[in-house]
């Protein structure tokens, strides 16, 4: 039977976890072996974690990364299938790993479990040569609040990969309450730092992460390239909620000019010239 074939006749409900699982370890398809790990992470029962588990301990790093999928989001209910116990196995795979693969899966596997345990051992991959593990190590911190965390955070907002950049900023700026001099800088440096490319929407996002960071946090160091980010004329979602987070009355002109042409969201544009109109 063709691939595709197998991707149009799979009917979840009929198939076995070890059916399952066979077929998601010989698929060349992406986007169909994720719909095979979500199929068993949905099923999220002692089975496919005894199998996920099954599979970390396995001397082929395809067969630990398709585990480290499975178990990163196992059950769908609001207090998850396990999660003591998945962190406990990640934990020790995490301990003498050495495939890319699987350290970049173990680090989103702890973003979703938000497990304090995950935060030392990662920090220590944050220099690794393979910028899809740094972006594991990126989402696993992502919203904690441990300090050392952050600082690794700061570290990898200045990566060199610009999708390790983007999201490191993204969980500074947006995904802690923490207010520290060291995070306001770090956001800063992405805002002078990041040159425009109509080419690359990643560096465009960096800027408008680190410009809503400031904005949250107050910080009037956003308020001179906000104001030519809304008036540059390729003025992105971000930027407005930055507008509306800081609520200056600074950035009033520069919002009214918006209102002529821009149509992302109207409602929030209309909710930041609200905000800035009436601050003092």
């Amino acid at each position: 039977m063709s691939e595709q074939n197998q991707i149009e006749n799979l009917q979840p409900e009929k198939s076995s976890t070890q059916e399952i699982i066979q077929t998601a370890l010989t698929t060349e398809n992406e986007d169909f072996y994720w719909d095979l790990v979500h199929i068993l992470r949905i099923r999220g029962g002692d089975e496919e974690f005894t199998s996920a588990s099954y599979l970390c301990e396995s001397k082929n790093p395809q067969e630990r990364t398709l585990g480290v999928n499975i178990l990163a989001q196992l059950g769908t209910k609001p207090a998850q299938f396990r999660t003591r116990e998945r962190g406990d196995i990640l934990l020790k795979l995490l301990s003498h790993e050495e495939d890319k693969n699987v350290l970049a899966g173990i680090g989103y596997a702890f973003g979703h479990l938000q497990d304090v345990r995950g935060i030392l051992p990662l920090i220590k991959l944050k220099n690794h040569v393979d910028c899809d593990v740094r972006m594991g190590v990126v989402f696993g911190l992502i919203c904690q609040e441990d300090e050392s965390a952050i600082h690794a955070l700061i570290e990898l907002s200045g990566d060199v990969d610009n999708e390790v950049r983007n999201w490191a900023t993204f969980g500074l700026g947006s995904q802690i309450a923490i207010d520290t001099p060291a995070i306001r800088d770090a956001l800063y440096q992405r805002i002078i730092s990041e040159v425009e490319d109509d080419k690359n929407d990643t560096i465009a996002e960096i800027r408008g992460e680190a410009l809503l960071g400031l904005a949250i946090r107050k910080d009037q160091r956003v308020i001179e390239p906000l104001i030519a980010e809304l008036e540059s004329g390729c003025v992105g979602r971000l930027s407005v909620e930055a507008a509306l987070a800081i609520g200056d009355n600074r950035l009033y002109p520069s919002l009214i000019k918006l209102q002529d042409w821009w149509d992302v969201d109207v409602e929030l544009l209309q909710a930041a010239i609200a905000k800035c109109q009436t601050s003092n």
